[in-house]
């Protein structure tokens, strides 16, 4: 086929793609449902043209389309790659984390039921062998959720529920594509009725190698990226490669699934890249492969409804049926897994709730798309699979396609708006009044001052005033109207647009590189799950939310059990360090969230909600200075460094706006400014690396700010720092357990405990100790104790506090303090120790 034939083709597919975006939103279709459209319409054009006696003269043009070199491998191993690796550079993991649940349920449990329901449906017709049965309902698991997750963003749909649907896309894709395989092996070998036990147990291998391949190639990529520095187009090449080089890893030398490979790789240079890459190398990253995700997205598309026509030539009255049962038997298997297994996770907390109106729509958006026919055209292709199998997968699948783009996909926004969930909420509505009202106030305010400057003609100020003046009546008119929403509706509301404010001056930081990019996502998870909380539960969800981003996660207390257990100290130090900088970030915004409390909160819902959120501000930013002081008193100094680094940061940030304003003054020319900025850009990437934290040098300090340590020797409390475990707890956490035996004594480092007991409550915090009344009592506790804050607590066996008891007379002071705070004897406790020869003035004491 000549060259410049091709060439034209494809260069006339991108003039196609760049007008059906526009096209989608004039006719307010999903996108994916226009691409399909306009391959279908060409490849019907080019049979025509090529078999009409009308005209010779479109012939060639015709036979170019039709000659295509249009193969499986190209969608499979040049496209899919693109598509699943941008999928996972453009995903929140950590967010992602918090739903894993529901999208595992949706991802792997909802493909292999719709497997299984296509395949045994189909197979109870006896058209098919059950082997080839369960290979067409791998091909049609897949789902393309990008048409309904467009919508809900249009409609402003919870987050969440976006970002659960898009993960869904992901694994769906990944294990779909593995079943694919499996079966196919299946078929090509000529297995009939293979066993369902066996070729399941199959499934984990083909995942853990994918998954261990995709990993392993992404940390090295990341490696070498990182060795390249500032050369951003040597690292954008190396994630380009790196994709493809996991796909074919995979599939031809581990013998595991690439799809897994790929996802997996995605993920972890997600993770990982971030930390190792300057943040304007990582984004640039990021757009790039938008882009590149965008074409091959399109183009996989377009290519694959070219095949359209063509698989449907030979399609027969039975196929129609057999269309049928694949269509009831896919929807079906997936209003079981929408409408049955996930509000059973609901019910156990494990899933959040999802609403029946979106559930329905979730079910009719499950459209099928390029997947599905590349998957379909890799069997129509083998010369392994028999002719038979071959037509009837290829009509299958292209015939259930067809109709979830036709069918699905042009009433989708149809179904959306019968279900109401296109229209605002009365609370929404209410709301949007009155910021309109606000907005124009602000804006009438703002062109007064404008109008007086410029000195404009005054009949003409007069008769503009008068027209927004009376736009501006009916907005407070129509605002006042609203003044049904409740007081709690205005709490949620004006939460959700601080947490919504907090997000927005994140990015600020983040673009002003005064704050790390891969701090910014933890404290960009942190408001939006603050944004989520309110919108679900209000001020409880809010306060929920914001207690969670000040607490210690799992992973930090599996490093916590890592070190204790294992002696395997970095993953704690990173994540020590991690939390060192998210909280010192976390408490830099928080501190400019009161000004727009009080310039934009107080005058669209009043003095008393403004007064609110600032209480709750004020709690937050509390709860944050008690964190991270326990983490100062833990590791003196290493908070002064992070300060110091984010001054340097600071101070680059405005040495480098001075010199683009001298540029742009022409007061430096050309290679003056290059050389200052290539000098700013070497101290900046001097200050990216955070300052080391070293764990074992500081235990000594910590230890020595107790009081109760303080007449102890050098040697003493070198040996008692090596028995001292750490015990991180986070507000909530019971610590002990009444009528559970005592096992140990509690000194607390940072943070506060309460104490329950026969209906009374007692509070220890900072330098204090708990647990030695019932170790020396000799008796069950008959106490609860309650961590109140996030706290760090030293805890000593029973055994070595005893042989501290009786050498240490500070120790002894702290029990009787501790007794006496409880209205206990402390000879009671004392008996067995030295301290009754020592003190005989306990009675005096007490009084």
């Amino acid at each position: 086929m000549d060259i410049v034939v091709i060439t034209t083709i494809i260069a006339s597919l991108f003039v196609i793609i760049g007008i059906a975006e526009p096209l989608a939103a004039r006719l307010r279709l999903p996108y994916s449902v226009i691409l399909a459209g306009l391959g279908v319409l060409i490849g019907v054009a080019a049979i025509f043209f090529l078999r009409t006696d009308l005209t010779d003269a479109l012939n060639p043009v015709a036979e170019a389309i039709l000659g295509l070199p249009i193969r499986s491998n190209v969608f499979l191993y040049v496209f899919l790659p693109t598509l699943l690796f941008q999928a996972t550079l453009g995903m929140d993991l950590r967010r992602m984390l918090d739903d894993w649940v529901p999208i595992m349920v949706l991802a792997v449990v909802a493909v292999v039921v719709a497997t299984l329901s296509v395949g045994y449906a189909l197979s109870w017709t006896g058209a098919l062998p059950l082997a080839a049965c369960l290979l067409i309902g791998a091909i049609v698991s897949t789902t393309d959720p990008s048409a309904v997750v467009s919508i809900f963003r249009s409609i402003s749909a919870p987050r969440r529920l976006a970002r659960i649907i898009e993960g869904e896309s992901l694994l769906n894709d990944a294990a779909a594509i593995a079943l694919f395989g499996l079966f196919m092996g299946f078929v090509m070998l000529g297995v009939p009725d293979p066993n369902l036990v066996d070729a399941l147990a199959r499934f984990p291998m083909l995942i853990a190698g994918g998954a261990f391949t995709g990993w392993l190639l992404a940390r090295v990529s990341v490696w070498v990226m990182a060795l390249f520095g500032r050369h951003e187009l040597a690292q954008i090449s190396v994630s380009v490669a790196l994709p493809y080089l996991a796909y074919i890893v995979a599939e031809q030398s581990v013998g595991a699934s690439g799809v897994i490979a790929v996802v997996a790789a995605g993920l972890t240079m997600n993770l990982t890249a971030p930390g190792r890459l300057p943040p304007q190398a990582w984004t640039n990253l990021r757009e790039v492969w938008e882009v590149l995700a965008h074409w091959a997205g399109a183009l996989i598309f377009i290519l694959a409804a070219l095949l359209i026509p063509r698989l449907l030539e030979a399609v027969r009255l039975t196929d129609i049926a057999l269309i049928g049962v694949v269509i009831v038997a896919a929807v079906v298997a997936r209003a079981v897994i929408l409408f049955g297994l996930l509000p059973l996770l609901t019910a156990l907390k494990l899933s959040p709730a999802v609403e029946p109106p979106y559930r329905v729509a979730i079910l009719w958006g499950g459209l099928r798309g390029a997947v599905t026919l590349a998957l379909a055209l890799a069997v129509t292709e083998s010369v392994r699979v028999p002719d038979d199998i071959q037509r009837v997968v290829g009509i299958l699948a292209t015939g259930f396609t067809l109709f979830t783009l036709i069918g699905q996909g042009t009433t989708l926004r149809l179904i959306i708006g019968r279900l109401g969930l296109d229209r605002l909420t009365p609370l929404d509505e209410a709301l949007s009044r009155q910021v309109v009202a606000v907005a124009l106030q602000t804006v009438r305010e703002d062109v007064a001052r404008i109008t007086e400057t410029y000195d404009l003609h005054h009949d003409t100020v007069r008769a503009e005033a008068k027209r927004f003046g009376e736009r501006l009546e009916t907005a407070v008119t129509s605002a006042e109207d609203s003044a049904e929403i409740l007081d709690r509706d205005r709490v949620t509301l004006g939460l959700i647009a601080l947490a919504g404010h907090e997000r927005d001056t994140i990015v600020t930081r983040v673009q002003e590189r005064t704050m790390s990019l891969r701090m910014a996502e933890q404290v960009l998870g942190d408001a939006d799950r603050l944004i989520e909380g309110a919108y679900s539960h209000g001020r409880n969800g809010y306060q929920q939310a914001a207690r969670r981003s000040v607490s210690y996660g799992r992973t930090f207390r599996a490093a916590v059990v890592l070190h204790r257990r294992l002696g395997l100290t970095w993953p704690l130090v990173r994540l020590t360090a991690d939390r060192f900088e998210h909280l010192l970030s976390q408490r830099l915004i928080l501190r400019d969230l009161g000004t727009f409390i009080d310039g934009r909160i107080r005058r669209i819902h009043g003095r008393r909600v403004a007064e609110l959120l600032h209480e709750l501000l004020s709690r937050r930013i509390e709860a944050v200075e008690t964190a991270l002081e326990g983490l100062r008193l833990q590791y003196p100094g290493y908070a002064e460094e992070l300060e110091r680094r984010f001054i340097r940061r600071t101070a680059l940030r405005l040495e480098e706006r001075e010199y683009l304003t001298m540029r742009d003054d022409g007061l430096v020319g050309a290679e003056v400014f290059t050389a200052l900025m290539q000098d700013l850009g070497r101290r900046r990437a001097a200050d990216e690396d955070r300052p080391r934290l070293d764990i074992a040098m500081q235990r000594t300090e910590l230890v020595r700010q107790f009081r109760l340590f303080t007449d102890l020797d050098e040697a003493a409390l070198r040996r008692l720092c090596r028995v001292l475990r750490t015990r991180y707890v986070n507000a909530g956490d019971v610590i002990l357990r009444k009528d559970v035996p005592a096992k140990a004594v509690f000194f607390i480092a940072s943070g506060a405990v309460e104490m329950t007991s026969a209906g009374q409550t007692w509070r220890f915090g900072r330098g204090e100790m708990f647990g030695q009344t019932a170790i020396l009592m000799k008796r069950t506790p008959r106490a609860e104790v309650r961590a109140i804050a996030p706290s760090t607590l030293l805890e000593l066996d029973e055994s070595r506090f005893r042989r501290l008891l009786d050498r240490s007379k500070a120790m002894q002071d702290g029990v009787r303090a501790g007794a006496l705070k409880r209205g206990i004897d402390p000879e009671r406790l004392l008996s067995g120790t030295s301290a009754r020869k020592i003190d005989n003035g306990l009675v005096a004491a007490r009084n």
